[in-house]
This record gives structure tokens, sequence and C-alpha cells, in this order.
């Protein structure tokens, strides 16, 4: 069974990347919180500990457990479109994975129910991760629509962000003095609850939208709407996320904001030409680029920050 499930874990889920991943999610948001209400490096490094490395192995928990829900869930579609793949190839079995989530999960509760401050809002999390695992009970109408599947599944990423915000609040409100406490609800919060969010949105968007002659029976969005418009909605949820990128780093670092108007420059840029000819480039692709650079961006942001200080 582990000789399968590393075949699995190495083609869909590469464990250290998404591990590094997952740690890289926990610390932006972590870091944007504290960092705009004003808590230094200097209060935040003694407070670092078990907490913050169970938070990042969460993220990464769950993202692993979404994944292979997902292959669950599109498994008959895969024998028929994918059928390399290593469900269903047979190269792994639904009893490896099921076995698996059934140790990875419950490890995934403990800890928080030991360590963390915001169970609460980890149970929250992983309740909508099962409702999504079996299509919020109504398999067979989302199943059929594209556009039902994104809404009730994609704002489990806004769910999470909440998940890692909620416990930055109070862990951080029981140290804080009187007068410096962090509110829970504020602009800085509320945008930081889509960070992510967006790219997780649109990236799903761009990578179902194709030239016309590449579709298959596989549903796209440019199948349902027409690549043109399914590109300008891509765009818009960019453009969303970008303003709440220039909200969330404008009190850090001014250079960081001047890099994000290039990068969605760039970017406009982009769909200008896909538009105009579909077969030039894969979409998804340049939008992966993008969404490499804007949150390292992200991430160079904080880290100057806490170097040098704000900029």
């Amino acid at each position: 069974m582990l000789k399968r499930l590393n075949i699995y874990f190495k083609e869909m889920y590469p464990i250290l990347p998404r591990l590094g991943l997952g740690y890289l999610i926990a610390a932006e948001i972590y870091f944007i919180v504290l960092l705009n209400h004003g808590v230094t490096w200097e209060i935040i490094a003694p407070h670092l500990g078990i907490q913050e490395i169970v938070l990042g192995f969460t993220v990464f928990s769950f993202l692993c457990w979404l994944r292979i829900a997902d292959d669950f869930k599109d498994y008959e579609l895969d024998c028929r479109l994918f059928a390399h793949r290593p469900l269903p190839s047979g190269r792994v079995t639904k009893k490896d994975l099921k076995i698996f989530l059934c140790i990875l999960i419950p490890f995934t509760l403990i800890l928080n129910a030991v360590f963390m401050n915001n169970f609460l809002f980890c149970v929250i999390l992983y309740t909508y991760g099962s409702l999504m695992a079996i299509w919020f009970f109504q398999k067979y109408k989302i199943q059929k629509s594209l556009p039902l599947a994104l809404v009730t599944h994609n704002p489990v990423q806004f769910i999470m962000n909440i998940y890692i915000i909620s416990f930055t609040i109070i862990k951080y409100n029981a140290i804080l003095p009187e007068g410096s406490k962090i509110p829970a609800v504020d602009l800085i919060n509320a945008f930081a609850c889509f960070t992510l969010y967006f790219p997780a949105l649109y990236w799903e968007v761009s990578r179902k939208i194709r030239a016309p002659q590449d579709e298959t029976e596989y549903v796209t969005y440019s199948k349902l709407f027409g690549y043109k418009k399914a590109a300008n909605f891509a765009l818009f949820v960019i453009l969303l996320d970008i303003t709440t990128n220039f909200v969330l780093v404008w009190n850090l670092n001014k250079i960081s904001v001047a890099v994000l108007a290039v990068l969605v420059g760039w970017m406009t840029w982009t769909f200008q030409r896909f538009k105009a000819d579909p077969t030039r480039f894969k979409l998804v692709t340049k939008v992966e680029n993008y969404t490499y650079l804007q949150e390292l961006t992200m991430i160079a942001t904080i880290v100057v920050f806490l170097i040098v200080g704000k900029i």
C-alpha cells in the first residue's frame, strides 16, 4: 500500500512542495494581519511555536484531503478522460486512499483540539470540506453544472482563510495590552479573507478556458459561455484580487504596490492577446505564472518589512 500511495502523491500531490505551500499560505495571512495591525517582529518572534507548526500542517492536510476527495468525486469522468492518472489506472486503489484519510483527518483534528485556540473554526472548515466531498447532498444537480460547482466549492478557500485569521487574532489578543487589541472585523481582516480566495477562483476558471478547436467532451467555461466571456470574468476576478492586495501592502511597502501594478498590467495585456487569438497560448499557464509572481511579491513584502521596516 505504501508503494501505491507513494505513486499517488508523487503524481497528484507531491508532499514536500505541498507542505511548503501550506506553510506559505498560513504565513502570508498570519503576518499580513499582524503587521497591518502594528504587531512588530519583537512581539511575534517570542511567541512562534507549536501552534504555528500545527497551523501550516492543517492547511497542508486539509488541501490534501480535498485533492483526494476530488479524485473520488471525479472517478468516473477520470476513467474516461484521464485514465493515466494513478486512481483510474488502478495504480492506487480507493481503499488505499481511504485508509490514509482515516489516519490523516483524525490526526489533524486531534492536533487542533490539543494545541489550537480556534478548534471551532477548524470544525467549521472540516464540516464544509465534508459537505463538498458529498456534493452538499445535491450530487446530480451540482455535478452537472460547472457554475454551480464553482459557487459551492470555491468558498472553501475563504473559510480556510478565516481559520488562519481567527487563530492569529485570538492568540495575539491574549498577548497584546489593552488598547492594542486586534479587532475581529475591520477592513484589513475582511480583505485578508479574500487573500488566495480570488486566485483560487480565477485559476479554477482559467484552467477551463480553451480555444474553440481544443474543446472536447470535458465541460469548460469557454464551452458554456464562449472563451471571450469566460476570459473577461477571470480578468475581472484578477482585478478584484489585486485591489485587495493593494490595500494589504499599502502600509507595508510602496514598492510592492508598484510591482503589483506592473504585474496586473501585464496580465491585462495577456488576456487581451488571448481574446484576440486563443490559439496563441494556454491561458492557464500565463495565469499560473502571474499568480506565482504575485504571491512571491506578497511574501517578499512581509520579509522586507520584518527585516528593514516600512518602505
